[in-house]
């Protein structure tokens, strides 16, 4: 009989690493209990961890994002750009087209159709770089300046965490043969100590970041999801709206995390890809035409010229807290889903060359947001010069508005109720695309890099996001576990800086050897 409650264990923890499962398990509910029963304590503790940072450590995340922008730029134009991930003679796992559409819709899906018109409206009322250029709030030359600060925080800078985690990733799992983890990118410091303490702990981070990353931003981003209904059908907003509105996108998501990476994820991204042109030509065809096609070539050039002073840019004026609300907040938000989307970059690069992940990546997905940020933002301020909508206002009370005032805005009485059903449906899946995703790399987490983990466990990891974003909506606690998200990017940014390194001593070291033995080839398992 004493060997029943081993097996009964066994049975559980089947497919997973026991240690990881429990200790994941017991970090979530440590941090859901705290959070909700000491609600003003922890909130307090968050977002006091999170103004230290920016307050105090701003030109640290600024010199991090920056270095890591060289390095990446580096390492794919580098003589190792044309090494396979994977066997010398592997082919990419998934087209550019699925690639792309997978890459953008785990990254930034949601955020920029929440942001994409709302961040240039709020930027045009005033920002440091129009002070110095001495430009006056909501003119043509105040549209330019809050269309290029736009830019930069969904450009080349952020990007590059996402890409840089993920080819690293990627080389240590499908040339190395090691494990589709975080810890394996130790591996050159470390080495079998990967799968020790450390191991463990380097991991743990990654989930609490991809989970509580994942699970705010669903909780907060019901809200517009709210907002859109209301718009169209009257639905109310309250907080069980949002549960109900949680709870069906939760289910959604994990059904299609258990359909696994080829089905229910591929579909979803691709359909991601095809609505949004959908809504784009909407914009481009009803609105200011002639403006966002110049204004798309004006800005490239406007964001080419500045990216560069402007990502090494800190703010002189110690009273002036523009930066750490925004430059500050984006880094350390691209960084705290560095682990999440870098592991999903990762698992579908496979066969690609570093120099592909790297330019590939880069530059695609930057201008593709580039030319989410010209449309939807250069709608935006367009009707905000023109005097059309007063989106400014709009924006300063209600956030989650401006997507639907924008598209009314546009005066085209038989589409405003199609578009804005297509917008409230983009959000949704678009959402339901980073969460699927963020399900299937935790399980794979969990499971040691199988990348294809246990069904069983896709079910309660994707169900329990959901339910924790329901519990920590109820409690008022989502806003400041935000705020520990956003902390959690200071310990990775050394693991970030670490595994940098790695990359470079195991390209060295696999160069090498194949100089002293030209037959050696390296292989993934």
């Amino acid at each position: 009989m004493s060997g029943h409650p081993k097996k009964g264990y066994e049975r559980l923890f089947a497919g997973v690493n026991p240690t990881m499962a429990t200790s994941s398990l017991v970090m979530v509910i440590g941090f859901v209990l705290f959070t909700v029963l000491y609600s003003d304590l922890a909130n307090s503790l968050y977002t006091g961890a999170k103004q230290w940072i920016e307050s105090s450590l701003g030109w640290y995340y600024i010199a991090v994002v920056s270095g890591v922008l060289f390095f990446t730029f580096w390492v794919g134009l580098s003589r190792f750009g044309n090494l396979r991930l994977g066997r010398d003679d592997e082919h990419p796992e998934f087209s550019n087209f699925s690639w792309f559409a997978m890459l953008f819709s785990a990254a930034v899906g949601t955020g920029l159709l929440f942001w994409s018109i709302a961040e240039p409206v709020m930027h045009m009322q005033g920002n440091p770089f129009m002070e110095m250029a001495g430009v006056a709030a909501n003119t043509p030359e105040a549209a330019q300046i809050a269309l290029r600060v736009t830019m930069f925080h969904w450009g080349l800078h952020g990007w590059c965490i996402y890409i840089i985690v993920g080819l690293i990733l990627a080389y240590f799992t499908y040339r190395r043969g090691l494990p589709l983890t975080i810890r394996s990118a130790l591996y050159p410091l470390l080495g079998e100590r990967i799968y020790g303490p450390i191991g463990h702990a380097v991991d743990l981070l990654a989930i609490f970041s991809t989970l509580f990353g994942t699970a705010t931003t669903l909780g907060l981003g019901v809200a517009q999801m709210n907002a859109g209904l209301n718009y169209m059908f009257g639905m109310e907003i309250s907080t069980t709206s949002q549960l109900l509105l949680i709870a069906a996108t939760s289910v959604v998501a994990t059904l299609s995390a258990v359909s696994g990476v080829r089905k229910g994820i591929l579909w979803l991204s691709e359909w991601n890809i095809r609505l949004s042109s959908i809504l784009f030509l909407f914009l481009l065809l009803a609105g200011p035409t002639v403006f966002l096609l110049g204004l798309y070539a004006t800005s490239l050039g406007d964001y080419l010229a500045n990216f560069i002073p402007m990502g090494l840019w800190t703010d002189p004026n110690p009273e002036r807290q523009w930066q750490g609300w925004w430059t500050i907040f984006y880094w350390g938000w691209w960084l705290s889903w560095g682990p999440f989307v870098g592991m999903f970059i990762a698992r579908i690069s496979r066969g690609r060359t570093v120099r592909q992940v790297v330019l590939g990546g880069m530059l695609a997905a930057t201008l593709g947001a580039f030319l989410w940020v010209v449309i939807m933002g250069g709608t935006g301020v367009y009707l905000q010069l023109a005097g059309t909508v007063n989106l400014s206002e709009i924006a300063n009370n209600d956030l989650t508005m401006v997507l639907y005032k924008t598209i009314e805005g546009l005066n085209v009485q038989w589409a405003t109720m199609g578009m804005a059903s297509l917008a409230t449906l983009m959000i949704v899946s678009w959402f339901v695309t980073s969460a699927d995703s963020a399900t299937l790399v935790i399980c794979t987490i969990l499971s040691m890099g199988n990348e294809n983990p246990p069904q069983r466990f896709r079910v309660i990891w994707g169900l329990g996001l959901g339910a924790l974003a329901g519990v920590l909506l109820l409690s008022g606690g989502l806003k400041g576990l935000q705020a520990a998200t956003i902390a959690a990017a200071l310990p990775f940014s050394f693991i970030l800086l670490t595994i940098c390194y790695c990359l470079v001593r195991a390209l060295h070291d696999e160069e090498r050897a194949l100089v002293s033995s030209p037959s050696v080839v390296a292989r993934a398992s």
